[in-house]
C-alpha cells in the first residue's frame, strides 16, 4: 500500500476524453449520473464525477484520449520513474508548485501526471 509520501504515489486517476462535440458528450455523460465539477463548456472543456470516477472532455485540445494522475509530487514521481528507466515525452517544469509530466506507454497510450 502507498502513502501520500511514497514517491510512486499517483494520486486521484481520471480518463480524459477527446470529444467530437463537448454538448453532446456533456448530456450522454450527464444522462448516465456523471455531475461536473470543474471546467467551462464554452471554452470546450470540463470535468464530471460520479462518486470516485472522474472524466475530462476536452473537445479539440488534443489528439487522443488520456489517462490522468493528479499526484501531491509530480516532481518526486517523475524522478522515481525516470530512474527506473522509464522515458518522458515531457519533464515537469520548476521547483515547485503545481506542473506536469508525461510518457507514453507501450501500446501508444499517454498517461498525462499533473500535479494541482
Amino acid at each position: 500500500m502507498t502513502t501520500a509520501n511514497d514517491p510512486l504515489n499517483y494520486g486521484q486517476f481520471s480518463v480524459s476524453l477527446n470529444v467530437k462535440d463537448i454538448h453532446k458528450s456533456h448530456e450522454f455523460y450527464t444522462t448516465l449520473g456523471f455531475k461536473e465539477i470543474a471546467g467551462d463548456i464554452n471554452q470546450k472543456w470540463i470535468i464530471l464525477s460520479n462518486d470516485c470516477a472522474v472524466i475530462g472532455l476536452f473537445e479539440g485540445m488534443f489528439s487522443g484520449n488520456m489517462m490522468t494522475f493528479n499526484p501531491k509530487d509530480v516532481r518526486g514521481l517523475y524522478k522515481s520513474l525516470k530512474a527506473k528507466g522509464i522515458e518522458f515525452t515531457k519533464e515537469p517544469e520548476g521547483e515547485s508548485g503545481p506542473s506536469h509530466t508525461s510518457l507514453v506507454d507501450p501500446d501508444g497510450n499517454v498517461i498525462l501526471l499533473d500535479q494541482h
